[in-house]
């Protein structure tokens, strides 16, 4: 942040112009030099023998691919695409108000209650979006791969190879908004900070994360729902960095832990985790990895799990739009198993991601 500095040519002056000084720079927002767009990896909270694997009432499937020689496996949610069923999750949007108290004294909310351009609140709009509505047709490469929910139409071409065969296969959330929640951050862990472009909160991960346990039990959310605390304009920062669009892990007893996933909803056009593209990156990577349990493995030859992230740095932060209900979304594109390694059969072309991008990062398991 710089620092203005004005000359004061009198006593009198002198006391009116610092005081003013003074004010000036207890409301000024600091700036977050160079905010790096990314999103976070958290490890399992889960009591009990780790050397035991984690088991969850969550419906979920397991599966397996081999690259050179090596077999690897990967725990999924929903059903496997062989089974030719539909599993619905029951999926809680818990709205969080967050409030910063600035060095002043004053307070600065950021609510999803907030109403957008549009006439509907952020949690509204999350609620409409292609996440949870079901009437957007989904055409890849030419192959209608389903009329569904974005991260369901994702999973079916992800596994396309089976279920053009099988297409009963479906991965929906059924949503239900609960009460809204705030979180008041004490200086320590919350402030505000201008970065890409506008005002954000900046929150403390770890502080934030320490906190899902409570709400989750104060709400009653359980191990075989999903929960998906819902923020606006606010980004997590940690080690003082910023700026975390959103994360997802686990928690509770590892015999039936429960998952969730936090993500930004930002207002700001072109901004990273524009409207709801930080939660199409959480919850395309929830569904390939619900428990985050091989946090601390290679569990593929290009590493865990986390869809999202090879595509975050694409122009618009890895983002297709989409437009319903007249608004303009933006959902991130998400990578496909054979990115990790999979034969390339298993998706629509063989495609490495949804969209079919050309990726340079890593290239089936290379």
């Amino acid at each position: 942040m710089k620092t203005r500095i004005r000359t004061c040519f009198s006593p009198a002056a002198l006391l009116i112009a610092c005081l003013g000084l003074a004010a000036w720079a207890q409301e000024v927002t600091p700036t977050v030099v160079e905010p790096h767009a990314r999103y976070a990896v958290m490890p399992p909270h889960l009591r009990g023998d780790l050397a035991f694997t984690a088991t969850s009432s969550l419906p979920n499937w397991n599966g397996s691919f081999s690259y050179g020689g090596t077999r690897y496996t990967y725990n999924m949610v929903g059903s496997a695409p062989s089974a030719d069923t539909t599993v619905s999750i029951t999926t809680y949007i818990i709205p969080v108000k967050i409030v910063i108290t600035n060095s002043n004294g004053t307070k600065s909310t950021y609510d999803p209650a907030h109403v957008l351009s549009n006439g509907n609140s952020v949690t509204t709009n999350t609620l409409d979006s292609p996440l949870f509505n079901s009437s957007t047709t989904y055409t890849q490469g030419g192959v209608d791969v389903g009329t569904t929910q974005y991260v369901d139409a994702f999973q079916r071409a992800n596994f396309w190879g089976t279920v053009k065969t099988h297409t009963n296969s479906h991965l929906l959330l059924s949503p239900t908004v609960l009460a809204e929640q705030t979180l008041s951050p004490s200086r320590a862990y919350g402030r505000t900070g201008s970065v890409f472009g506008f005002t954000a909160a900046l929150v403390d991960i770890n502080w934030f994360d320490a906190q899902i346990p409570n709400l989750v039990s104060k709400l009653g959310i359980q191990p075989h729902q999903f929960a998906i605390f819902l923020t606006y304009n606010t980004y997590l920062t940690q080690g003082g960095q910023c700026c975390i669009g959103g994360y997802h892990s686990s928690e509770g007893s590892i015999s039936n832990p429960q998952s969730y996933a936090e993500a930004a909803y930002v207002s700001k056009v072109g901004a990273f985790s524009q409207d709801v593209s930080a939660l199409s990156h959480e919850i395309g990577e929830w569904a390939d990895d619900p428990l985050t349990v091989n946090y601390n493995g290679n569990n593929t030859p290009c590493g865990i799990l986390e869809v999202g992230d090879p595509l975050e740095n694409n122009p618009n932060y890895g983002a297709y739009k989409y437009v319903l209900h007249g608004f303009t979304y933006n959902l991130q594109d998400l990578v496909t198993l054979p990115y990790f390694g999979a034969p390339t059969s298993t998706t629509v072309h063989g495609w490495l991601s949804f969209q079919g991008e050309s990726l340079g990062v890593c290239s089936n398991g290379s």
